[in-house]
């Protein structure tokens, strides 16, 4: 009986042991998955590194100076980074990278994006001219906040190569703007460097 005991308790704990450890899941025996944050050395193409980087330099920085320079909130807008490389690059997950790090750190507030202005307006002429809603809950048309500065930037790369070597310079600039005198309050920037054996 104590025997049994003992063989059940043994089985008990490696289903237990064996259920924690497999923690990361795979994908058909050839796939699985790993570390979001891990440095991502496939090639010298922009990559998650470089967004990370790039996002979290910013970010920092643009948190700083606002924590510095003003007692509120001010209430920002951002604009679509320009990429002016030759690679398809989704600068938008640089931006959402950035405004994610800025408001997790209560820093600015942001406005509805340029980009996403067309969805709002729609949402708010859905509420006020479909008949669907009452009227006390809908959101009035007007009351919209304006944003005092606007943040935007842009994506630029160097490339060089020669028989063995491809270098890779990546440059990443993000400037706010005060929107009514246009003045530039803040600027800052982010430089890569990639080298691949060829």
């Amino acid at each position: 009986m104590n025997r049994i005991f003992k063989l059940v308790s043994s089985l008990f704990f490696a289903a237990l042991l064996f259920g924690c450890a497999a923690t990361t899941p795979t994908v058909g025996g050839s796939v699985s998955y790993g570390n979001a944050t891990d440095v991502e050395q496939v090639t010298s193409d922009f990559g998650s590194t470089d967004l990370q980087l790039m996002a979290e330099k910013m970010a920092r920085s643009l948190s700083e100076f606002s924590a510095e320079s003003y007692k509120d909130k001010p209430l920002v807008t951002v604009a679509n980074v320009k990429n002016k490389t030759n690679e398809y690059i989704d600068t938008r997950s640089i931006t959402d990278s950035i405004k994610t790090q800025i408001l997790k750190s209560r820093a600015l507030r942001f406005a509805v994006d340029i980009a996403d202005m067309q969805n709002q307006t729609d949402e708010l002429t859905r509420q006020n001219n479909s008949g669907l809603y009452k009227r006390s809950s809908t959101a009035r048309v007007g009351q919209m906040q304006a944003a005092k500065y606007r943040v935007e930037g842009t994506l630029t790369s160097i490339v060089k190569r020669n028989s063995s070597l491809k270098d890779v310079y990546y440059k990443f600039t993000l400037q706010m703007t005060d929107v009514e005198s246009g003045e530039v309050v803040w600027m800052d920037e982010k430089e890569i460097r990639k080298v691949a054996q060829r």
